[in-house]
């Protein structure tokens, strides 16, 4: 059974190259959010395996998102998905709860190699 993702960025654009990502990579895209309040109501409503979290987003940011469901679900297993130059926002965001995190620009192997290792499909190096 393929692992459930929930992709949460406020660009279009990102969410479906992120969710092509998964999609070629055997990953089931369970759902989507536009911004941080939505990611708490689909992530309790989901259950995903693991969720891509964007920091910089309307309403609530990424970092308070992940401090809410990893609040709610200890097991969450949230990776953030920020741009060069938030290497502050991304320590936050870990000191949050966050598992790890990918930087923007992304490739596609760099994407499926952060979420093999944070969901234990590979061994740790």
């Amino acid at each position: 059974m393929p692992k459930r993702v929930l992709i949460v960025d406020d660009a279009v654009f990102m969410r479906n190259m992120i969710r092509d990502i998964f999609s070629s990579g055997g990953y089931e895209v369970v759902g989507e959010a536009a911004h941080g309040i939505e990611a708490i109501e689909k992530y309790r409503t989901l259950k995903p395996d693991l969720t891509t979290m964007d920091i910089v987003m309307p309403y609530k940011s990424g970092i308070e998102a992940t401090r809410e469901i990893v609040r709610g679900d200890p097991k969450a297993v949230v990776v953030i998905c920020s741009a060069l130059g938030q290497e502050s926002l991304v320590m936050e965001a870990i000191e949050a709860g966050a598992a790890d995190f990918i930087v923007k620009p992304f490739r596609a192997e760099d994407v499926l190699t952060v979420v093999k290792k944070v969901l234990g499909e590979t061994p740790k190096v």
